[in-house]
């Protein structure tokens, strides 16, 4: 029972550990020190309820502490690891829901990298919702001529007077300004636009007049993410 008593101490430590703060405790970071605090307690109340129930039955309380140990090995080398499966299961995400994105508590617009090494947006045009791909290489946001039928642009209206390369070689694209386009938490007003040509572009591109009204935008643990400036323009 001592045993058990010390273990569920140490869970309130870890408890304790994880609204330290910022500052490191015995050399590691809080939330390290509070997941080493909570396995350590979690085989001390183990152990303790071992010996109490596997007593006068010391061969087969081994086996059972061996399976225990093994079980506390896999679980910190999925601790240890614990950032490449977060990758792989980001990839996974982002393949089943292409465009989802995710705003971290500190406003930060986020979505991790694609199989085919991409990362796209879920955003609203306008208020419709598009996907689009992230593009730093595109100097205007680029709309498929479908979508931009599809979030109210009458095609007709539409006069395909800019010249532009693509990978399949020089076409012309209409001038458009969006009156709003939001990603996430990130909004911006009066955006430079061009639409694509029926057949053109199969994709719609986040390109720089959208990106250039950011703050910052980064790649970190196969995410990238997208940071707003105060307040949104």
């Amino acid at each position: 029972m001592w045993l058990a008593g010390i273990g569920f101490v140490l869970f309130g430590l870890a408890a304790l550990a994880t609204v330290h703060g910022e500052r490191p405790v015995a050399g590691l970071e809080p939330k390290d020190f509070a997941i080493a605090l909570a396995l350590t307690g979690a085989a001390c109340v183990a152990t303790g309820w071992m010996i109490d129930d596997w007593r006068g039955r010391m061969r087969d309380g081994v086996r059972a502490l061996f399976a225990w140990t093994m079980v506390l090995f896999g679980l910190v080398g999925l601790y240890a690891y614990r950032f490449e499966i977060n990758g792989v299961a980001s990839r996974i995400m982002a393949e089943l829901r292409p465009g989802s994105v995710e705003v971290t508590s500190s406003g930060e617009v986020s979505v991790p990298r694609r199989g085919d090494g991409s990362f796209m947006f879920g955003a609203k045009a306008n208020g419709r919702d598009l996907r689009f791909i992230f593009d730093t290489g595109a100097s205007l946001v680029v709309l498929t001529h479908e979508s931009a039928t599809r979030i109210g642009i009458d095609p007709k209206a539409l006069a395909f007077t800019v010249p532009v390369a693509t990978a399949n070689g020089r076409t012309l694209a209409a001038p458009l300004t969006l009156d709003t386009l939001s990603v996430g938490s990130i909004e911006a007003r009066r955006v430079r636009t061009l639409v694509a040509q029926p057949g053109v572009l199969h994709e719609n591109l986040l390109g720089m007049s959208f990106l250039d009204r950011l703050a910052s935008f980064e790649v970190r643990d196969g995410r990238l993410y997208l940071r707003g400036r105060q307040p949104a323009t």
